[in-house]
């Protein structure tokens, strides 16, 4: 038979499975891996990061923005250690990200080898699968599994271990081939029984006022045409998550906006305490999106739609339920309703009335404070400005913390391509300066921009080298207020004010990014605000505004309770 190594096996099943980019760090267990990158005709760019964990985490904005897998990789001991957070934060936020990290050879194990530890162990509890490739005759068949573990039903994380020696064994060449549409996701779509979306229907139809909640799951499916359909057929309101945020664009006058303790508001939580049928799409109902299972009420009537049967039932009884994917089931649920309702749409009064009600008093509110000229300078300017400024099809990718409440109740999406993306799932810290270079890979022609927290730049600022090296248009957007904001609040509002820990000094971020080759304004004064968000978004390589804000314990920030 003719033969090739472990690694060139690696690469070649990659490339079958549609992969164009792959982000990572060297590592002596990856030589194998990198020489066969180095020396095949593959098409596949590598990019070279600076911490496994911002591999991770471009490698799951990629895929957020692609629909493509994301592909990370790093060596064994700590790069695989340090790849982690990245990986659980794609698996619970239902991303296909392909975390490959190579290994000690099978035959030196128990022996003491640097950097030996139980790789399949542990990330088996963060992963939707893995495995640990121990004989190079089965890596053929364990990357087409892993591909087809990640895309099909909830999509996920999947993690392969690869070590020294199967990377340099012998691999069976006719053993080689995958199934390109596996590396999109979601694959092989599913859809429920046509019984169980006829009852849906009927249930739907004999609601007085229904209102629509997405999770990220319509996001994912590429349901935003469903969503829109089913609720102009109900003339229901839709709410959405913070991850949902795009599953209606947020111009359609039925588009509430985000709700929940994190970027919700009075107005909004009225709308869905009123609805006397709640109909949850791919949302978990956790606790930030219900404030603590609150909204909806115990005892509000509850139907549940979602791919993964486990969240359905987990927060909320229901009175009816549909497993599938999100874009697959409302088209069958769109059909079953047509045929109850004879083909006409239900008056949509009462709800427009109800959102604009809702969003006239919200930006009213905002747009007061975005127009002040108080120093330090009013997070609502920055989200005014970034508005204004920012074309229609922007990626915006937010960090948990400081941006994300202002940016997921005031940034209004506009555009079909336009995206607003936060790492909800666990809230780690130090995301979107990363995983904006993800964006960039995936939508070269977009303005792709990161909004964080001072407190967030700490974490991965070693990544501006890896973007001035590449060189991508992308704008860095830091919400300078010298304290973990968000805890600080939490101290401010729960702990009598006592501040403990939670303050450092305070970091001119412009002349740290100008020092990795970043053209970089630092800003104070609120009337010098604009001209330099607008020559931030414009330069033609990366760039970077640092922005000195109000802190979070000072501001009006749309948060109900700091502690979710």
């Amino acid at each position: 038979m003719n033969t090739i190594s472990g690694a060139e096996a690696l690469v070649r099943m990659l490339h079958l499975h549609d992969v164009e980019v792959v982000f990572g760090l060297c590592g002596d267990t990856s030589l194998p891996f990198y020489d066969a990158l180095y020396r095949l005709d593959h098409g596949i760019r590598h990019v070279l990061t600076r911490d496994e964990r911002s591999a991770a985490y471009m490698a799951d904005t990629f895929a957020r923005v692609s629909g493509r897998v994301g592909v990370c990789e790093g060596p064994s001991g700590g790069g695989a250690t340090y790849i982690l957070p990245g990986v659980v934060e794609a698996n619970e936020s239902s991303i296909s990200l392909l975390a490959i990290t190579t290994d000690i050879g099978v035959s030196s194990r128990g022996r003491y080898v640097l950097t030996e530890l139980d790789q399949k162990a542990m990330f088996a509890p963060l992963t939707k699968w893995n495995d640990v490739i121990t004989t190079s005759g089965a890596l053929p068949r364990t990357v087409r599994r892993a591909f087809r573990e990640m895309t099909t039903g909830r999509p996920g994380a999947v993690h392969l271990g690869l070590p020294f020696d199967v990377q340099k064994a012998p691999v069976d060449e006719a053993e080689i081939w995958g199934d390109r549409a596996l590396g999109h996701f979601p694959a092989q779509r599913t859809r429920p029984p046509e019984a169980s979306l006829d009852a849906v229907a009927r249930l739907l139809a004999r609601a007085e006022r229904p209102i629509v909640v997405c999770g990220g799951g319509p996001v994912i499916s590429g349901a935003r045409a469903e969503v829109t359909a089913l609720a102009e057929r109900l003339g229901c309101a839709v709410a959405t998550s913070i991850s949902g945020q795009g599953a209606i664009l947020d111009t359609h006058p039925l588009a509430l906006g985000v709700v929940g303790s994190n970027g919700g508001s009075d107005e909004t939580r009225a709308v869905l305490d009123d609805a006397d049928l709640v109909v949850l799409i791919g949302c978990r109902a956790g606790s930030v999106t219900t404030e603590r299972w609150r909204h909806p009420a115990p005892g509000q009537r509850i139907v549940h739609i979602d791919v993964d049967p486990g969240v359905i039932g987990a927060n909320y009884e229901t009175e009816l339920s549909l497993v599938g994917d999100a874009r697959e089931t409302l088209r069958g649920l769109i059909a079953a309703l047509d045929a109850v309702l004879d083909g006409s749409d239900r008056s949509d009064a009462q709800a427009r009335a109800a959102v604009a009600q809702a969003k006239e008093v919200k930006f009213h509110r905002f747009n007061a404070l975005a127009a002040s000229d108080e120093a330090p300078i009013r997070p609502e300017r920055v989200i005014r400005m970034l508005s204004e400024y920012l074309p229609k099809d922007a990626v915006v990718v937010a960090d948990p913390g400081t941006p994300c409440p202002y940016l997921s109740a005031y940034y209004e999406l506009s555009d079909a391509q336009g995206r607003l993306i936060s790492n909800r799932a666990h809230g780690a810290l130090g995301y979107s300066l990363p995983a904006v270079l993800g964006a960039h890979f995936a939508r070269p022609d977009a303005k792709c921009v990161a909004v964080m927290g001072d407190g967030s730049f700490g974490f991965n600022a070693g990544e501006m080298e890896t973007l001035a090296r590449i060189g991508a248009p992308v704008t860095l957007v830091v919400l300078s207020n010298a304290a973990f904001g968000w805890i600080k609040a939490g101290q401010d509002s729960g702990f009598g004010k006592r501040y403990y820990s939670v303050d450092f000094n305070r970091t001119n971020h412009a002349r740290v990014a100008e020092a990795f080759g970043l053209k970089a304004w630092r800003v104070e004064d609120p009337a010098d605000l604009a001209g330099a968000m607008k020559a931030a978004l414009e330069h033609g390589g990366p760039s970077l505004i640092d922005i000195v804000v109000q802190p979070l314990h000072e501001a009006a920030a749309p948060v109900s309770e700091w502690i979710a």
